[in-house]
């Protein structure tokens, strides 16, 4: 008798379950961001959680959990209730990077997380201080061939999208330069526009009001077109480039076991929204490019971005700080 009240209680559970989810949510939804306030995936988080709100009828809370790198505020979305309520607005560092970098694993991203959607996308752009004689990609590189270890990068730190794209190229091409690690982009933009590092590899989104404003000289962007914000700036693949490449995603993830009608539901969602003219207006303002993508698109994107990253985290040896 006991075994057939165990299985009606399973029974029972896997009923409830998509009943449970056609009535998400029936509460406030915590978007946790694992920065600081203010930063990109901060403001991409907000742009969402208005819109969400409006979309659900229920509150979505943005909750700023910084700390390692993004493994606190990951860490938690990948240990609570996978019952919609929950859920990680992330980036390539806390989704992709940080797990591998720390000295333990406290998450890993095929595991512990459900994709939903791509919400932003950022080029990255190659920027040298008005000194450097370099006025393209091919000459900076070309300096860098005939004096080895003599420029500077700066790197706002190790495992960044911004130093890992700086260790691709120098691995891939035979290059050699200094890598100058800083503690955030403000210290490592700082001493490029003093002149005392030569260039370094950005988020367009940090880098534009000082490209516009002469105190620094982009030579080219990541991407497979122009920017809308640096018409200028040719691509990396116009520049004569087209293997160099790299970006900074936002992503929304949920814990693993999540129902998938809440996916489904969330991705429908957000592909409306990221769609939206004037939600566009607002990721371009930040920087970024709005990006909404199918569930499995999402994931196949990580699949890729893993390929690409993690074995160089593992050859540089590259370990959080």
């Amino acid at each position: 008798m006991k075994y057939l009240l165990a299985l009606l209680g399973v029974l029972g559970l896997a009923l409830s379950a998509p009943a449970q989810a056609q009535k998400w949510p029936e509460r406030t939804v915590k978007l946790v961001v694992p920065y600081p306030a203010g930063g990109n995936v901060d403001g991409a988080a907000r742009i969402i959680a208005d819109r969400l709100q409006a979309a659900f009828g229920q509150p979505f809370v943005v909750e700023n959990k910084a700390g390692a790198g993004g493994l606190v505020g990951s860490e938690s979305v990948a240990k609570s209730e996978p019952d919609g309520y929950t859920l990680l607005l992330g980036a390539n560092g806390p989704i992709l990077f940080a797990p591998e970098m720390a000295s333990r694993r406290a998450y890993e991203w095929r595991r512990d997380f459900v994709p939903i959607t791509m919400v932003s996308l950022t080029p990255i752009v190659l920027q040298v201080n008005p000194s450097v004689a370099a006025k393209s990609v091919k000459e900076l590189f070309e300096l860098a061939r005939r004096e080895p270890g003599k420029l500077t990068m700066s790197s706002p730190g190790p495992g960044t999208t911004n130093h890992l794209l700086s260790e691709k190229i120098q691995g891939a091409m035979g290059l050699s330069w200094v890598t100058v690690q800083y503690k955030g982009n403000a210290p490592a933009t700082s001493d490029l526009i003093a002149g005392h590092v030569n260039f370094n590899f950005d988020q367009v989104s940090v880098a534009l009001p000082y490209i516009k404003d002469g105190k620094t000289r982009a030579l080219a962007i990541t991407g497979d077109k122009r920017a809308v914000w640096l018409p200028d700036v040719p691509t990396f693949k116009e520049a004569g480039f087209p293997e160099i490449d790299g970006a900074t995603f936002t992503g929304l993830m949920a814990p693993a076991k999540t129902p998938p009608e809440i996916v489904a539901r969330l991705n429908a969602e957000l592909g409306k929204i990221l769609s939206d003219p004037a939600v566009k207006s607002k990721f371009e303002a930040l920087g970024a490019e709005a990006r909404p993508m199918s569930a499995e698109a999402f994931r196949q994107y990580l699949e890729k971005e893993d390929a690409t990253w993690i074995p160089l985290i593992r050859k540089t040896n590259i370990k959080a700080q």
